[in-house]
Parts: C-alpha cells; structure tokens; sequence
C-alpha cells in the first residue's frame, strides 16, 4: 500500500497539537483528517475509514476511551489501528485504553520524527489482502484473518486488531507455550514499550470472548492455546 493511499484521523482537542502532528505526517505524504473530540472522531471515521487513528484521552464532549469503544463496534471500522496519544502516563490509564480496544499507547509530549517513527512502525502492521486472505479452522473456531473475525460454534465474534493478532499468534500453533517476551515482540513490536499487564489484559479479554479452556497459563514463562481435547 502506497502512502498516498493511507489515511490517518488525528483526534486532539488542542489545535496546535493537530496542526504540529498533521504537518509531519501530511509531509510523509498521508492523508490526514482531524476532529477536536470523540464525537467528532466517530462522525469523520465513518465518513473516511482511515487506517490509523491517533486518539487524546482527556477531551470534551466525549473521552477518547469512550470514543474507542463506540469505534470498535462499527463494523467498517472493525480493522483499524487505535493508538491513544495522550499525556497521562499513569498504569490505570493505559489498561482503560487497552480494555476499551486500543492498539497502541503513545505518550506526550513527543518529538515529531518519533512519533513519526512510531506511526511508521505501527502502520507496517497493515497486512495486504493477499496475505490476510485465508481462514484457519481449530475444531468448532474458524479464523478470518480477511475480516479479521473469528466464528465459534457458527457465532460471530469480532475482535480488536491486537487481540486478534494475539489470538492469531496463539493459535498459529496449538498447544506451544509462547514466552511473554515474544508474544510483546510479535504482537506489539519492539519499538511500542508496554507493561506486562497488556498481555493479561488482553488474554481476559480473549477467555471471555473464546472461552476460559482455551488459554492456559504457564505460571512465569507465558500462554498456550488448546483444542478442548487437548486439554
């Protein structure tokens, strides 16, 4: 994908922080779209469908955390990228943000080649069609790693993009304990710091969704996915 074609929404309500970001990344040759809070943002990704979405916490109107979740479950916008982009650096901040569906957590303040680094980074996680187009099917799950769904029993299960691809790394191959150390590597990339809570985080999410049986904890090493009869 060309970056011409990109598309990235910036959601701030302070204009000089729109106006820096959007000129770095617009000068990066992406298209950017801006709105001043989470009402907005909901309203312009609808319209736009952008690929990546850089979201403050602390707006008015509507949050960002609220605004992530209303996003998440909009079926066009089911794939994009979330990354919150805010000045609150504290735990409890950032596991709200990941439970609310985000990707990503960037904090500010930030220079500009940085973030413009970051979005890089975060962007190489788009995956072409034909990379995405095929399905994997463990017993009663099926993967759609095109939609980016998963089905089980037949139901419909749709999932963020970073517990779909920790879901998909799990499942990859059944059974092997993956290491925290290479699940943050994998499915956050090196250049994303992020607490070891993430993960956990995330697995919860993926217990309540797939179901408890699923996902066994190997107490200080990692997580493995299992079939039903393999547990």
């Amino acid at each position: 994908m060309n970056k011409n074609d990109i598309k990235i929404l910036l959601v701030d309500d302070e204009p000089d922080i729109l106006e820096i970001i959007g000129y770095n990344l617009k000068n990066e040759g992406y298209q950017i779209f801006t709105a001043e809070n989470g009402l907005e943002a909901i309203k312009v990704a609808k319209k736009h469908i952008p690929h990546l979405i850089l979201l403050d916490i602390m707006m008015p109107e509507m949050d960002g955390i609220e605004a992530c979740e209303k996003i998440r479950k909009i079926k066009s916008l089911e794939s994009v990228i979330i990354a919150f982009l805010t000045a609150r650096g504290e735990d409890y901040s950032q596991v709200a943000g990941f439970e609310a569906g985000a990707d990503d957590y960037i904090t500010k303040p930030i220079k500009p080649k940085v973030l413009v680094s970051k979005i890089k980074s975060l962007l190489r996680r788009l995956k072409t069609k034909s990379e995405t187009e095929e399905s994997l099917k463990l017993g009663d799950i099926v993967i759609d790693k095109d939609e980016y769904v998963v089905y089980k029993a037949g139901k419909k299960i749709a999932l963020p993009r970073k517990e779909f691809e920790l879901f998909s790394l799990l499942t990859s191959k059944p059974g092997k304990v993956f290491k925290r150390e290479v699940i943050l590597d994998t499915v956050w990339g090196n250049e994303v710091v992020v607490g070891g809570r993430t993960i956990d985080v995330h697995i919860r999410k993926l217990r309540e969704k797939i179901g408890d049986n699923h996902f066994k904890t190997v107490k200080g090493v990692g997580y493995k996915f299992v079939l039903l009869e393999d547990k």
